[in-house]
């Protein structure tokens, strides 16, 4: 593995870490704060917005001052807005708190993934699904340290503070070995937005669902035990452990299982899966059954995101304008999620929330088909061309 690999692998783990420390303590804030299902939904949904109003601007962050210090400032602030969410002293803080975070998330987020994109075509290798994967692992480490923090009884405030500085200093250490920025100050500056056309959308489909179960399933999966199943602080953040481990080791094999049955088979049979643990979350009454559907519920998504962003990149007028154009769609399906399924447990209930998760998960096994390699075009033969015949006009 190269330097610039190595590098943005470490990158994209502790990108991984931070969302995994912050999303094992969110029961912690919940009762720290005393904060019900509707309110806490609503706190969920502040990263959507701060996310949305500055992901425009990431790219053209990039373009001015360059891919590898963009993504090393960036990652910077997505480490230190950790701390921020457990300091908060009451919702409004709070809201403002998960605000930042959002902001942090979505912009280190796109000049992370445009950066891997350079690696990649320096790398003249794929390198991307693994880089997901090494995600899914740094949030995995991240979730086990919540575990034993929470089952301790350790302050979040004391764990999210001292994880953000180890988090900031591990990305500064990275950071040195991204790739050298280039210099093309003639190059034109990045569109604002690009919007999806129909083959993209249609793609965009697959990914809305499967990123709205990951969403939900990795904030809520440690308040539902708690709420449904009286699962103790410890077990409860196991169940994010166990599910980004499933997403972590399916992700990792993405690529072989490709190879082998193509992405719109592997996506079809996790929806399958997918589905299956849902009705298994929905059904538990107890911890074990209720971990072993947010198991199958990772299991099932893992591969999507990945999957969908290459089928993006084929279907698209170029590769950045398909990926631009579905990762709006997934990002914004990924962000609104925890929000949606607060709304929905504090309106009926907790089972009926991921009940209707299940449901938007499923269209997956429908719309699977557009993930199917599309056929190169056929080359119009070499020669002259072909004047039509030039009819005489009588009159």
């Amino acid at each position: 593995m190269s330097r610039p690999h190595r590098a943005i692998a470490a990158v994209f783990a502790v990108h991984g870490a931070v969302a995994g420390t912050l999303a094992t303590r969110i029961p912690w804030i919940q009762d720290h704060l005393h904060l019900g299902a509707t309110l806490l939904g609503l706190a969920l949904l502040c990263p959507s917005i701060g996310a949305f109003a500055t992901m425009p601007t990431a790219s053209r962050i990039a373009h001015r001052i360059g891919e590898r210090t963009a993504t090393r400032a960036l990652i910077a602030f997505w480490a230190a807005a950790l701390a921020l969410p457990a300091l908060s002293p009451a919702p409004g803080f709070l809201f403002a708190a998960m605000l930042v975070y959002g902001m942090a998330a979505g912009m280190s987020d796109v000049v992370m993934n445009g950066h891997a994109v350079s690696v990649e075509r320096h790398l003249k290798r794929p390198i991307m699904s693994g880089l997901h994967g090494l995600w899914a692992v740094g949030s995995l480490a991240a979730g086990g340290v919540g575990i034993l923090a929470a089952h301790a009884g350790v302050d979040a405030r004391v764990h999210l503070g001292v994880v953000a500085l180890l988090l900031l200093a591990a990305g500064a250490a990275a950071g040195r070995g991204l790739l050298p920025d280039r210099a093309d100050a003639d190059a034109p500056a990045p569109r604002r937005f690009a919007l999806p056309n129909r083959a993209i959308a249609a793609i965009g489909v697959v990914g809305f669902c499967a990123t709205f179960a990951e969403g939900a399933s990795a904030d809520w999966s440690a308040v539902y035990l708690t709420k449904v199943a009286d699962a103790g602080p410890g077990l409860a953040a196991a169940s994010y452990t166990v599910f980004m481990a499933c997403m972590a080791a399916t992700r990792l094999a993405g690529d072989r299982l490709v190879r082998r049955f193509g992405p719109a088979m592997v996506v079809r049979c996790g929806g399958g899966v997918a589905v299956l643990g849902g009705v298994l979350v929905v059904a538990a009454r107890s911890a074990v059954p209720g971990i072993a559907g947010f198991a199958l519920l990772g299991t099932g998504v893992a591969t999507v995101v990945p999957l969908v962003f290459a089928a993006a990149g084929n279907a698209g007028n170029t590769p950045g304008e398909g990926v631009a154009g579905v990762a709006t769609i997934t990002y914004l399906s990924g962000l609104t999620a925890p929000a949606v399924t607060g709304w929905a447990a504090g309106a009926l209930s907790y089972p009926a929330a991921f009940a209707l998760i299940t449901c938007i998960v499923a269209p997956t096994l429908l719309f699977a088909g557009a993930l199917r390699p599309r056929p190169a075009p056929v080359a119009a033969p070499a020669g002259p061309p072909v004047e039509p015949p030039v009819r005489e006009l009588r009159p």
